[in-house]
């Protein structure tokens, strides 16, 4: 029984009714992909319905009567996003096939750079992403077969992927923001860098900038992961439903 006191839940994009677009007024998904694009270049910042109606030669007025809210929209968008590519094909190996989970997760959020921040912020319950989640814990019970767990494993390989997208991120928007190119940015600090090695201050920095090996993001990618898996082999591998119980 509704209790009389509290406000109805909202009613989830997947649960509305479509209406069929009227003659050469937008589709549902020109208007998902106009705004898939206007995010992409600009950022969530620039998303309005007024924009994207703009970006169309439509009226915001007409947009409302197909996506509700800018909340429905963001909803569709990322479905849209998650179903570009369909998932990996499995191969039976749990940790082969959740490295690729993973793998696939990173391109969509380095293709779409204001993804991960909503996916962190709203339950994404749309059909690509269920069939997103469904394959990542598909992969994870080839481990264990308990469900409970495979979920805390694939939160955990997710976690780190969040983590080191944004990481990544970040980098670029700095860059940008600079102007500089990479090679122009490392130019412009290289004097007060040398300094700080000359000082002695700073014995393994100081290491780091001449003896480290300079690896790409890819290869800084793999390696993290790997220790994420194996650390989920060595937790989880053989232990079932008692892996939650040790500290």
């Amino acid at each position: 029984m509704t209790d009389p006191g509290k406000e109805p839940a909202p009613v989830l994009v997947w649960s509305k009714d479509r209406r069929t677009p009227r003659r050469q007024a937008p589709s549902v998904e020109q208007i998902v992909h106009t705004a898939i694009r206007i995010a992409d270049a600009e950022g969530l910042s620039a998303l309005s319905m007024r924009r994207v109606a703009a970006d169309l030669g439509s009226g915001t007025a007409s947009l409302y009567r197909y996506v509700a809210s800018r909340d429905d929209l963001l909803d569709l968008m990322i479905d849209t996003v998650q179903g570009e590519a369909g998932p990996p094909p499995l191969s039976g190996d749990w940790r082969a096939d959740l490295s690729e989970v993973a793998r696939h997760v990173r391109a969509t959020m380095l293709r779409h750079p204001w993804l991960g921040s909503e996916l962190a912020g709203r339950p994404a319950l749309g059909a690509n992403s269920l069939r997103r989640y469904d394959v990542a814990l598909t992969t994870a019970t080839a481990l264990t077969p308990d469900i409970t767990l495979a979920a805390n494993v694939v939160d955990t390989v997710l976690a780190y992927v969040f983590g080191t997208v944004a990481r990544e991120l970040a980098d670029e928007q700095a860059r940008r923001r600079s102007g500089l190119t990479e090679d122009q940015w490392r130019d412009s600090v290289a004097p007060y860098i040398r300094d700080v090695i000359a000082s002695g201050a700073y014995p393994q920095f100081a290491r780091l900038v001449l003896d480290a090996e300079d690896t790409g993001p890819d290869q800084r990618f793999d390696f993290g992961l790997a220790c994420v898996l194996d650390g989920v082999a060595a937790r989880v591998g053989g232990t079932g439903s008692a892996g939650l119980a040790h500290s």
